[in-house]
């Protein structure tokens, strides 16, 4: 026969004969969208946004302001 402190140990829960439980939770996929420039200015004309894509010739007017850094071809 067991001494009380035994007879105690028994007749808790049994916590150290079970594995460890593991769970793995993983982040929901967030993007972040870093904006590029909102106003890019020509001399004469000034284009909002920067999703106009490159190359679009004289279609603002004299001249072009191509892409989002406001270069300017005359």
């Amino acid at each position: 026969s067991c001494p009380q402190p035994c007879a105690e140990a028994w007749s808790q829960p049994c916590i150290t004969s079970c594995g460890d439980s593991r769970a793995v939770v993983y982040p929901p996929p967030v993007s972040i969208v870093f904006p590029g420039p909102i106003l890019s200015s020509c001399p004469q004309e000034s284009v909002v946004g920067s999703s106009a894509p490159l190359g679009l010739g004289g279609s603002f007017g004299s001249g072009s302001c191509v892409g989002a850094q406001g270069s300017w071809e005359s």
